[in-house]
C-alpha cells in the first residue's frame, strides 16, 4: 500500500481514482501497524483503526460501520487497481447493491461469481482450475445500499474461520439483489510481490509527455525519449538515456551512461554508472553501480555492488514460477527478475535466479549465485560451489551515513 510508483504510493493512486469518480466521502480502515502511515500518507482524511485485525475484512467493515452505522457504502480494497470509470459505474447501479465482475480468459487464484443474469447468487473461493463457475472475478469493489442488513449479516456470521465476511455476502444474495457490474477495463491485483512489476507498467502508462522540474538538470548529451518525468533536484549526467515511460524520484541521479526505461525510480536513489534498469521499480535511497535490473521489485535503503545482475528470463523462455509460503506459484509472467527487501547490500559480482526473492536485512557476500529464496536477515555466500545462510549480525547502514559516498557524485 505504501510502495512508490510514479512519485505517488499505491494508497495515493488508489484515492485519486476514487476522486476522479466522484467520491468525496473517502474513509480508510487501517490497523495499528499502519494507521500512522496511512494518517501521514493523507492527514486529510478519516482513518479508523479495525479494532479487531484477526477479523479480516469482517471486522474492517464492522469498524466502519460501528462510526457510519447509517449511511450506504462502497468497499474497495487497495490491492485492485482499476480504472475510475469502473467506481462511477457501480455507483450508478442498480438493486440493493453491486459487485464489481471481470472477465477473464485465465484461472486466476481468487473468488469466482455464480451468476443467474446479472444478479449474483455467490462467490466460490479459489475453486481451482476448470472448477469456476463463470469466467467473472470478483474485484472487492461492491456497493451496499442498505447498511443495516449489512450489520446485521456481518454479526450472524460463524466466527470459527477467518470468511466472516463472504459469509455475509452470501447471506445478503439470498435476501437481496445485488447486481454484476461488468468491467473490462485495466485491471492488476496486487496479491504477490511480482503484480509489482505489472502494476509498474500500468501506472506508468498513465504519463503522458515530458516534464522535467525546475530544479532538475540534464545533461545535454543525455537522451530523454517519450512519457517521462524528473522530479525535483534529479540529475541526469553525461550520456545517460532515459527512454519513458519513466519516473526519476527527486534528488535521483542518473549517472554517466545509464539507461533507465519502463521504470519507476524512487527518491534518492542513484542508478550508476553503466547500469540498466528496465521495467523494475525502485523504492528509496536504491544504489547501482554498473548493474542490470531487469522486472525486479526492491525495497528502501538497498545497494548492489558492481557487476551484480538480475536473471530475468528462463534458458526456455517460459513462465516464470515463485514460491510464496513453500508453494511454486505462476506468476503469469515469462519475464521477472527479483523482489528484494528493504536493508539489503548485495556484494559484487552476485547473480540471481529468475523469480528469486531477498529478505529484508539481508546481506549477500561477492560471487554468489542466489538461486532460491533467501529469507531475511541472512548473511549469504557460496561455500564450496553450494549456497549457504547464516543469520546477519550487521547492521545495516542507514541512508543518512550512506550520504558521505553521495557527495562525491
Amino acid at each position: 500500500m505504501f510502495f512508490p510508483i510514479a512519485g505517488k504510493t499505491l494508497l495515493e493512486h488508489q484515492i485519486e481514482r476514487l476522486t476522479k469518480a466522484g467520491c468525496s466521502n473517502i474513509i480508510l480502515v487501517a490497523g495499528a501497524h499502519n494507521k500512522d502511515e496511512a494518517k501521514r500518507v493523507r492527514p486529510d482524511l478519516e482513518i479508523i483503526e479495525q479494532t479487531d485485525p484477526a477479523a479480516g475484512m469482517q471486522g474492517a467493515v464492522l469498524s466502519a460501520l460501528s462510526v457510519h452505522p447509517n449511511e450506504p457504502l462502497m468497499i474497495v480494497s487497495s490491492n485492485d487497481v482499476i480504472d475510475s470509470d469502473a467506481y462511477k459505474k457501480m455507483m450508478e447501479s442498480d438493486g440493493d447493491g453491486a459487485i464489481l465482475a471481470y472477465n477473464v480468459d485465465r484461472y486466476f487464484p481468487g473468488g469466482y461469481l455464480s451468476v443467474e443474469g446479472d444478479r449474483v447468487t455467490g462467490i466460490v473461493e479459489k475453486p481451482g482450475e476448470g472448477n469456476e463457475p463463470s469466467t467473472l472475478i470478483n474485484l472487492v469493489a461492491h456497493v451496499h445500499r442498505d447498511p443495516h442488513a449489512l450489520l446485521a449479516a456481518l454479526q450472524a456470521v460463524d466466527n470459527t474461520n477467518d470468511d466472516g465476511y463472504e459469509q455475509a455476502l452470501a447471506k445478503l444474495f439470498a435476501e437481496k439483489t445485488y447486481k454484476a457490474v461488468s468491467y473490462d477495463g485495466p485491471w492488476q491485483a496486487v496479491k504477490y510481490p511480482w503484480h509489482i512489476v505489472q502494476l509498474t507498467e500500468l501506472l506508468l502508462g498513465e504519463i503522458n509527455g515530458q516534464a522535467v522540474h525546475s530544479t532538475a538538470t540534464v545533461h545535454e548529451s543525455a537522451e530523454i525519449i517519450g512519457n517521462v518525468i524528473i522530479d525535483e533536484g534529479a540529475r541526469v549526467m553525461h550520456n545517460a538515456v532515459i527512454k519513458g515511460p519513466a519516473y526519476i524520484g527527486k534528488r535521483v541521479i542518473v549517472a554517466n551512461n545509464a539507461l533507465v526505461r519502463g521504470s519507476s525510480i524512487g527518491d534518492d536513489c542513484v542508478v550508476g554508472l553503466n547500469t540498466e534498469v528496465k521495467a523494475s521499480a525502485l523504492q528509496s535511497h536504491v544504489w547501482t553501480h554498473m548493474n542490470y535490473i531487469g522486472e525486479s521489485v526492491i525495497g528502501s535503503n538497498v545497494s548492489l555492488g558492481a557487476g551484480t545482475v538480475t536473471g530475468n528470463l528462463r534458458l526456455d523462455e517460459g513462465e516464470i514460477s515463485s514460491v510464496v509460503k513453500g508453494e511454486k506459484i505462476a506468476t503469469g509472467l515469462t519475464k521477472f527478475g527479483t523482489v528484494i527487501g528493504s536493508d539489503t547490500r548485495i556484494g559484487i559480482h552476485v547473480s540471481i535466479n529468475p523469480g528469486v526473492k531477498i529478505g529484508t536485512g539481508t546481506f549477500v557476500s561477492s560471487a554468489t549465485l542466489v538461486s532460491e529464496d533467501i529469507p531475511e536477515k541472512q548473511f549469504v555466500s557460496m561455500k564450496e560451489g553450494k549456497l549457504t545462510m547464516k543469520e546477519n549480525r550487521t547492521q545495516t547502514p542507514t541512508p543518512e551515513q550512506r550520504n558521505v559516498f553521495k557527495k562525491g557524485v
